[in-house]
């Protein structure tokens, strides 16, 4: 039996060593050569999206999908740990659902070569229906994605540098640049020193998360999410909307929880009843006897229970024991644990 031949062994792949050291070079110098030509094509663009994203209120949301939607990860990660609240959201898992998450005083950081996909498109009129800014970053500026946007930083490429000119490579690769760009001038902007830079990485962050109550970090008043128990689905998702955390406390009479709303609770409920159910009442789709945390927790223990169990919020009560009867105090989010707490780069 003959042995096994590996790829660049068989006929048509005799590349020498030096060959595809020289071809390896020329990638590099491919993107290098997009990136210099991004830099000089550079406008006031940028000024008006890294303003915005240090004036922002709520959170920045970066939204993307297949590749764009990696590299949206990646900026998403280098804001939040620089401390700009943000967060990834794929805009698939948006469009069923997810973009609950989402609310007016939050941007939306939208990434797409061409700016014309289904799942991209399909989001756009949400953003535009609650006044959310949003900022592009497409290689197509005629697409409906840049005419949709509020700003528009130009991704475009002459060329990807796989060897068939179709693989996104050049293209992320300026993306992801121009996600470090954004990040650099807001760094820039808000003054971070080395100590304030610490207390979002591990060294820092996790002695700091040790220290912060849930008190400290919880949404409460008027941005707590509530309905009471005779309200409809409809009313629920409009106050779900509302405050932006994709789930709502449901409370009865004397102002008690006894369920929570969430965007999974109205997928299972759309997929099972249909648009119809939106009317009924929403003690009938509430998740009862959730799971909830005491103001005087750790931040951190709050950010444990949320992992372990797969939720992205817990509602705050007066007493956590199963028997007792809780009145909702306020909401945490597992996105904010990571960046909240005494820094004074929150201004809040």
């Amino acid at each position: 039996m003959s042995a096994i031949k590996l790829p660049w062994e068989r006929e048509g792949n005799h590349c020498d060593d030096e060959s595809l050291i020289e071809f390896g070079r020329s990638i590099i110098e491919c993107e290098a050569e997009e990136l210099i030509k991004a830099g000089r094509r550079m406008g006031n663009e940028y000024v008006i999206a890294a303003r915005a994203i240090y004036e922002c209120e709520g959170r920045l949301i970066v939204v993307g999908v297949g590749k764009p939607g990696l590299i949206g990860r990646k900026i998403a990660a280098t804001f939040a740990s620089l401390g700009t609240p943000s967060f990834f959201l794929h805009a698939g898992e948006a469009l069923h659902g997810d973009l609950g998450m989402a609310c007016r005083e939050d941007i939306a950081l939208i990434l797409s070569n061409s700016g014309a996909s289904n799942e991209i498109v399909g989001i756009l009129p949400y953003f535009k229906r609650i006044g959310s800014v949003v900022i592009a970053i497409t290689g197509s500026p005629d697409s409906p994605l840049a005419q949709s946007a509020d700003i528009v930083l130009d991704s475009h490429v002459e060329r990807e540098a796989d060897t068939l000119n179709l693989a996104p490579t050049t293209s992320t690769t300026l993306q992801l640049v121009i996600g470090d760009v954004l990040a650099g001038m807001v760094t820039k902007l808000r003054g971070i020193k080395s100590e304030d830079f610490a207390l979002f990485h591990p060294g820092g962050a996790l002695g700091k998360r040790l220290l912060t109550h849930v008190s400290e970090v919880m949404y409460k008043g008027d941005r707590l999410p509530s309905v009471s128990e005779g309200s409809n689905v409809r009313e629920a998702l409009f106050e779900m909307t509302k405050k932006g955390f994709g789930a709502t406390c449901v409370v009865n009479d004397s102002g008690e929880l006894i369920g929570i709303f969430t965007d999974g609770d109205l997928r299972r409920l759309l997929e099972k009843s249909g648009s119809s159910a939106i009317d009924g009442v929403v003690t009938e789709a509430m998740t009862r006897n959730p799971i909830t945390i005491t103001p005087n927790k750790l931040a951190a223990e709050a950010a444990h229970i949320m992992e372990q169990r797969e939720i992205t919020v817990l509602i705050v009560t007066d007493g956590d024991e199963p028997a007792h009867k809780k009145t909702p105090l306020g909401i945490v989010q597992l996105h904010d644990l990571y960046i909240k707490g005494e820094s004074p780069l929150r201004g809040k």
